[in-house]
């Protein structure tokens, strides 16, 4: 990344040219906290998305995935505290009366807004509530505003996640910036979580869409925290334009600087989802190399990834390898056991299928204390790799979960 010169930008969405944002806590929330986010354009974005694949989608997916034919996005309300998820004909009809809201309240058009929620699955929107937080956002938006967005849309988090970096092109400064929700019911295919990421250059959204899509797969796609993929998964990614630069154009330089400006930036939004993971203690990169493809590289690596048995060996910082051999024999991958090396951030562990003995596992120990660390995996049967990130499996995910309704 530093070969594109950028250059890290603090303020999250807030860095981006030409939009406004708001968030505010209208009541969804029983504790009272910020659980509805606006964000708005000066004026109509190009826009792109990829949503969840999870069969049982959303009504707020449903209704965005329609609007996003259109292509332009004047707008994007997100709502915390309750998913929208399974709650039939009403669900759809509430997901359109927020966005008609929102559109009556900044006089835009209704297919230019986006609407996503997340939260507890199978319970009806208040509506009362959401129609009037809309109404009171709509006067409270501001580029500073952005922040209070980033807050509003967290449900089991531990703190906002934003991320972002500007470059030069021709001579005008572009942003790529972003926030993002995620800690538990995380398993991206697509991406188990909410994210909106900006940018002020200015691109098409056929190629917008294009740029994003690879930049998923490079980063929300490659977490893992429980396994479970969502049935509200959103990232939304539009271009306001308004950094007055040339427009990009596909094939070029400066397509290739976006394209990796883009990457980065969802990256450390993805970093920062299994950083914070429910009741999570250690973030291990699952480094796979060796495999016969790429796909049968990812399929492995997320098999180790998301074994209860492997993520409770790292939690009791114990290299018991063998869990991971086990989850490596029923991921599909084909290999030869007997060609297998392990080790942990660099320190061998096992050779050739086989152990090398207890001094070994003790140094590996050793390293599974730290907050981060890398577990390599090398199958010996190809040029086929992957990189997962996941994160422990404790008591603390258990109780999270087990009373998240209460």
């Amino acid at each position: 990344m530093a070969d594109h010169h950028f250059r890290p930008v603090a303020s999250g969405l807030a860095a981006v040219q030409g939009l406004k944002a708001t968030g505010l806590a209208c009541g969804i929330k029983t504790t009272g906290k910020l659980d509805l986010a606006l964000v708005v354009t000066d004026r109509p974005a190009t826009v792109a998305a990829t949503f969840t694949t999870n069969r049982v989608q959303a009504a707020p997916v449903q209704l965005s995935r329609r609007h996003l034919r259109g292509g332009r996005l004047a707008a994007i309300v997100l709502n915390s505290g309750n998913a929208n998820a399974c709650t039939g004909a009403r669900g759809f009809q509430d997901a359109e009366a927020t966005a008609a809201e929102v559109a009556e309240a900044l006089g835009c058009p209704l297919r230019q807004v986006f609407v996503a929620s997340t939260g507890v699955i199978g319970r009806p929107l208040p509506m009362a509530n959401i129609r009037a937080g809309i109404r009171e956002a709509a006067t409270q938006l501001s580029r500073r505003g952005a922040r209070l967005a980033a807050q509003a849309i967290l449900t089991t988090d531990s703190r906002p996640k934003e991320a972002g970096v500007s470059f030069d092109l021709a001579g005008r400064r572009v942003t790529v910036a972003g926030f993002c929700k995620g800690a538990g019911m995380i398993a991206p295919r697509m991406a188990t979580m909410l994210a909106v990421i900006a940018t002020d250059a200015t691109l098409s959204s056929r190629l917008l869409h294009r740029a994003i899509k690879t930049a998923v797969a490079e980063s929300f796609n490659r977490i893992t925290v429980d396994g479970d993929t969502s049935t509200n998964d959103t990232v939304l990614c539009f271009a306001t334009a308004a950094a007055n630069a040339p427009a990009i154009a596909a094939g070029t330089g400066a397509f290739r600087t976006f394209q990796a400006a883009l990457t980065h930036t969802c990256r450390s939004l993805a970093r920062m989802i299994a950083l914070d993971g429910e009741g999570a203690t250690k973030l291990a990169a699952v480094r796979l190399c060796g495999a016969r493809s790429a796909a049968e590289a990812a399929r492995a690596a997320r098999t180790v990834a998301e074994s209860p048995l492997v993520k409770t060996t790292l939690y009791g910082e114990d290299m018991n390898w063998g869990r991971i051999m086990a989850a490596l024999g029923r991921s599909g991958a084909g290999f030869d056991p007997e060609t297998v090396d392990i080790a942990v951030d660099g320190l061998p562990v096992v050779r050739r299928g086989l152990s090398l003995g207890p001094a070994a596992e003790a140094r590996a120990n050793r390293r599974l204390r730290q907050r981060e660390f890398a577990l390599e995996i090398d199958l010996g049967a190809g040029r086929g790799e992957a990189e997962i990130w996941t994160t422990d499996l404790t008591e603390e995910y258990v109780r999270i979960n087990a009373g998240y309704r209460t």
